[in-house]
This record gives structure tokens, C-alpha cells and sequence, in this order.
């Protein structure tokens, strides 16, 4: 086993034991991947103020999201066909979560089902909605999360229509791969993919096949899936949401001022900065760059959350630094797991805490709370650039 010290260690032994498609599911963006490359690069240019001669002693990355404690400023974000990164792949980064003392996010597109999850964790997890056209799935769908003691519902806007990623077309993907060729030769040298898949019945969509009409096997999942994103989804389609849930709503996918402020106005407990990772409008603005415009925007109305381009614990201080009460990580903690499953997670996550904490020290800081834009250096001339 190679000595993990980042989370780019994690993304190259994931590329080696995951399926070509999958891996390339997780890491890749819409069309030239321009987005995708700029979250992440974005970061770069955003420096900060180290200071010296300050006593860090009893550091402590604790804080709150939605009035939840939590061990550090991290969730993890939904990320769709988790369970094909690694068998029962939802059940484990759930786990991981809830060891970790952070939420964690179960995508509407999930292998494990809702239930899965429920029954394998003993804290509430969070639960990502699509909204689609089958408005009674919908419906039952919020039921079930509701009924699995989910928190928090977060509610995603910025996927009525799917961007094209090139990979998933070229690769085919599907869950369960195609028996094709090339399929069968790329899966045999993957055996400790092969076995823990051969361990589990958790191979398709969870959350859709048995629940929506007519959908019970591989072929009538992918019709009703391509018909079934709602390009119609406004504002009063959120409204229409709260009517049927009661606790936290998170609006996901906020990488505009304006929407920022109609999303405030509209009464969500928070907003997740986000284009998707890159996934879905190639030419957006990376959420990184947009985030302090929208803190101060609505900052003090609703809280403001953070997804998009983080892959070690300086990219989490920096969102803090601008505003942001606390941050999602995607691929990051995919890779890990596709690496080594649920402790692959876990090391993701230490990796982060530990950079993050080194990071509050050298800046000065031993609250995460007391993070702010004084730790960045030149700020608002790189804000305005």
C-alpha cells in the first residue's frame, strides 16, 4: 500500500482500481472540462497572510451548519452512482461521515437506496433531491427521506437539463456496465472491484427502480431517467417542496448574486455556492470567485455554504476566509473511497483536517470561526480583478 499524504494520492490509486467509466464518471466535466479545471485552479491565485509570534495552542476546528455541531467545516456533498466507485459505496462514506462527526449527503441518483443507508447508520444523514417531472415519485420520494429520519433536504437547481459529459458518452456508462468488450476487458483488472461487487445486490439505481412507474429493470431506467429531468423547475417550484417537508432545506447550485438573493428571499435555511463541479455549464464562473460577492449579498439572511473545486484543507480555509460557514467535498472523498473503500474515505478526511488545522496555525488562527478575509492577503484587489 503507498503512503497517502494528499488527496492526489487517493485520486491515483482510484484511477487504477476503479472501472474506466466510473472513475471517469467522477472525474471529468461538461464539454472541454474548462469549469471543472478552473475550481479547482481557481484557488491558486486567492494567497494567505501568514503570520508568526502567535499562540495556537487549543486549536479547535468545531462549527455549526443548519445548527448542527459538527468536528470541522466539511460535509460530504451528494455524488451520484457512489456505490459503483465501491460496493455498498453509499453505506460506507455514510458510515465514514457519521465517524467523522459530519453530514453526510445521499444523492437522489444513489445505488444504496435511502432505507440502505438508514439502516446501516445511527445518526440522520442528509438527502439530495432532484425534482422531477413524476411529481407523485417525487412526492413518495420525500416521504421516504422523511420517513429514514433524514435532517435535511437539499434541494438541487442547477440540473433541469444534463450537461454532456464526453467520457460518459464515449464509455457508455451504465450501472451495471454493459457486457460489452471493452467493458469486460477493463473490468478484469479491476478483481477487488469485481469482488466486492460480487458481495452485494446493490448494483443499480436504489432509489428509483421498484419506486417510480414502470421502472424495474435496466433499459425502463434509463427511458424514464432521460425523461424525467424537469426543464419547467422555477422558483415556485421550491414552494411546492416546502409544502411537503418540514425541517432544514438547503437550495444547491447558487452561483449568481441574484439567484443568490431570490433563494434568501424565498426562506431557505442555507445556499450551497456551486456549479455542479464543473458538470454541468462549461464556461461558468468557478463558485470560488463568486463566493464573496454572494456573502455579501445575503450573508446575513441566510447561511451560505460552499461546494466545488476543494481538494485540501487551504481550499477549505479559503472559503471560509471569504464568507462561507462551512464547505462540501465531492470527488475528494471519492477518490478515497474508490481507493479503499470506507477507510479511503476516512484518510481523505484526515487529510483535510490535518491541512486544515495546519493551516489555522501558520495563519494565526485557532478557531475556525475566527477564519476571515484579514487571512487572506490583497483581497478585495483579486475579488474585484
Amino acid at each position: 500500500m503507498p503512503t497517502i499524504t494528499s488527496i492526489e494520492d487517493l485520486r491515483k490509486l482510484a484511477e487504477r482500481r476503479v472501472p474506466r467509466m466510473f472513475y471517469d464518471y467522477a472525474d471529468s466535466g461538461s464539454y472541454t472540462e474548462s469549469t471543472y479545471r478552473d475550481n479547482t485552479a481557481a484557488f491558486e491565485k486567492y494567497k494567505l497572510r501568514q503570520r508568526v509570534a502567535v499562540n495556537i495552542d487549543n486549536r479547535s476546528l468545531a462549527t455549526s451548519m443548519i445548527g448542527n455541531d459538527i468536528s470541522m467545516p466539511v460535509a460530504l456533498a451528494p455524488v451520484g452512482m457512489t456505490g459503483m466507485q465501491h460496493a455498498d459505496g453509499e453505506i460506507a462514506a455514510a458510515q465514514a461521515a457519521e465517524k467523522a462527526g459530519i453530514p453526510y449527503t445521499l444523492s437522489t441518483m444513489s445505488v444504496c437506496s435511502i432505507e440502505a443507508v438508514a439502516a446501516a447508520t445511527t445518526k440522520p444523514f442528509w438527502f439530495q433531491l432532484y425534482v422531477m417531472r413524476d411529481r407523485t415519485y417525487i412526492e413518495n420520494l420525500i416521504r421516504r427521506a422523511h420517513d429514514a429520519g433524514c435532517e435535511a433536504l437539499v434541494l438541487t437547481l442547477d440540473l433541469q437539463i444534463l450537461g454532456q459529459r464526453h467520457k460518459d458518452v464515449k464509455n457508455g456508462l451504465s450501472t451495471p456496465p454493459n457486457p460489452t468488450l471493452r467493458n469486460i476487458i477493463n473490468l478484469a483488472t479491476k478483481p477487488r472491484w469485481l469482488m466486492g461487487m460480487a458481495k452485494t445486490k446493490n448494483r443499480t439505481f436504489g432509489n428509483i427502480v421498484g419506486h417510480a412507474p414502470g421502472v424495474d429493470n435496466m433499459n425502463s431506467l434509463a427511458t424514464w431517467t432521460h425523461s424525467q429531468f424537469d426543464q419547467s423547475l422555477d422558483w415556485s417550484s421550491i414552494d411546492w417542496v416546502k409544502q411537503r417537508w418540514d425541517r432544514k432545506l438547503i437550495l444547491k447550485g447558487i452561483n449568481d448574486v441574484e439567484d443568490a438573493r431570490i433563494a434568501a428571499d424565498i426562506g431557505a435555511d442555507a445556499i450551497i455556492v456551486s456549479n455542479h463541479g464543473g458538470r454541468q455549464l462549461d464556461g461558468a464562473a468557478a463558485p470560488i470567485d463568486m463566493l464573496a460577492r454572494i456573502v455579501d449579498a445575503v450573508g446575513d439572511r441566510i447561511e451560505v455554504h460552499f461546494d466545488s473545486g476543494i481538494r485540501t484543507g487551504q481550499d477549505v480555509f479559503k472559503a471560509i476566509a471569504m464568507g462561507a460557514k462551512s464547505t462540501y467535498i465531492g470527488r475528494a472523498y471519492i477518490y478515497g473511497l474508490g481507493a479503499m473503500g470506507e477507510a479511503g474515505v476516512t484518510t481523505a478526511l484526515d487529510v483535510i483536517r490535518k491541512e486544515l488545522d495546519t493551516t489555522m496555525a501558520l495563519c494565526g488562527e485557532t478557531s475556525v470561526n475566527d477564519i476571515g478575509r484579514h487571512n487572506l492577503l490583497d483581497f478585495e484587489t483579486l475579488s474585484n480583478a
